[in-house]
């Protein structure tokens, strides 16, 4: 049965985020977006409050709390700002959680435990300049030389590029593979910034997400011990889409964010802005843009909930994440848009937020599987073209 009502540590965290972002972030991304600069203070404000592995079992750094607790943190983040989400899902969902369930012992240890603490930043490099949805036309590489592999390829588009600390890279293993397009030639390395032939650039004149770190990085004949491959060899392409869903979650909870920051902006601004003599929340068009934006947020927050509740239970949720993330981006961006119009010409001025909502919601229905790779999967399912497996690893019970 599921439990909608939160818990007290539940309760506690909303509060302490919500605490937090008003504090820290809210004063001051209004000059960061319009400067495109990234704040890495806050990844530290974030590692001091346990945030950045809140997910994460105490035995490895974390603050061993569940998966709802992952998506109240980042709906909160994502209703101030895009950026400190996007940290989340590439730090938190993409990197370690992946990391937990598929890594070593030796990798938990090394990587993991300072991941979870904050002490390093993490990151997930996936998409190519060549290849996005098409994960298998990637064009990187490894291959093998004793008890190292050398790496070489280059991945576009990644959050956290300049800022991270460790990398998941995903590449070739098998060339006769990779000419069939068979998945199972792909692997998984763990990458450190540090390694000779690493580099790294930033992505400049972004529509959205402006406040955050977004870029590439390229690897020409990295040497990597074979002790920093993720799982067994081949098995890269699972790994990358057991990261994603991860990802995936985030993104639906923090985009329920949007819905709820866009919602509250348009009500404030209702309230207090007259045309023809009365409030506009007086006015019935306008009322109907709220009202809609209030089923989208509440339709939106239970999807990731279910989906949350079932990654809990170490049930099977991709179908759940999937149908979260594909409602709650695109319903972002129509609240997003919706409450620009409430806002009429001031909604076009970055004197409000609102024009912020709408740049940085965009983003979100791109990565972690496009809204037309999204409905298509949500279709396949429905027809019974598609069946939704049994996680190959599930996730210890978390702690209650």
């Amino acid at each position: 049965m599921i439990d909608f009502e939160l818990t007290e540590d539940h309760k506690a965290l909303v509060q302490t985020v919500r605490e937090f972002t008003q504090k820290e972030v809210a004063p001051h991304i209004k000059e960061w977006d319009e400067k495109q600069h990234f704040e890495p203070s806050v990844l530290k404000k974030m590692a001091g409050l346990n945030l950045l592995g809140v997910c994460i079992p105490e035995e490895y750094g974390g603050a061993g709390f569940d998966y709802i607790s992952l998506g109240l943190v980042c709906e909160e983040l994502e209703a101030v700002d895009t950026f400190m989400r996007v940290v989340m899902s590439v730090h938190t969902g993409l990197n370690s959680l992946t990391l937990y369930t598929w890594g070593s012992e030796e990798q938990k240890q090394k990587y993991l435990v300072p991941q979870a603490r904050g002490e390093k930043i993490s990151t997930y490099g996936l998409t190519e300049p060549g290849a996005g949805s098409d994960v298998v036309g990637a064009r990187s590489t490894a291959r093998r030389e004793g008890d190292e592999w050398i790496l070489n390829g280059e991945k576009m588009w990644i959050s956290l590029a300049d800022v991270a600390d460790n990398f998941l890279f995903f590449c070739w293993t098998d060339e006769e593979k990779r000419r069939r397009r068979d998945h199972t030639g792909m692997s998984c390395f763990i990458v450190e910034r540090t390694m000779k032939g690493f580099s790294s650039g930033t992505i400049h004149g972004k529509l959205g997400i402006r406040a955050g770190n977004t870029g590439y990085f390229s690897l020409q004949d990295v040497r990597v011990p074979q002790a920093n491959m993720v799982g067994e060899e081949g098995e890269g392409f699972k790994i990358a889409m057991f990261a994603l869903e991860q990802g995936r979650y985030t993104v639906a909870s923090g985009a329920t964010g949007v819905i709820r920051a866009s919602r509250d902006a348009a009500i404030a601004y209702a309230n207090t802005r007259e045309t023809f003599g009365t409030k506009i929340a007086n006015h019935q068009l306008v009322k109907q843009k709220i009202a809609e934006m209030e089923a989208d947020y509440q339709m939106s927050h239970l999807l990731w909930l279910h989906a949350g509740y079932l990654k809990n239970e170490g049930k099977p949720n991709a179908k759940a994440t999937s149908l979260a993330k594909w409602q709650a981006t695109t319903r972002s961006e129509k609240a997003a848009s919706m409450a620009i119009e409430v806002h009429g010409a001031n909604g076009y001025s970055n004197d409000y937020p609102v024009e912020r909502y709408l740049r940085n919601c965009k983003a979100a229905i791109i990565y972690e599987g496009t809204r037309d790779i999204h409905t298509l999967m949500q279709a396949d399912w429905a027809l019974g073209l598609k069946k939704e497996k049994a996680a190959r690893r599930t996730l210890p019970p978390w702690k209650k």
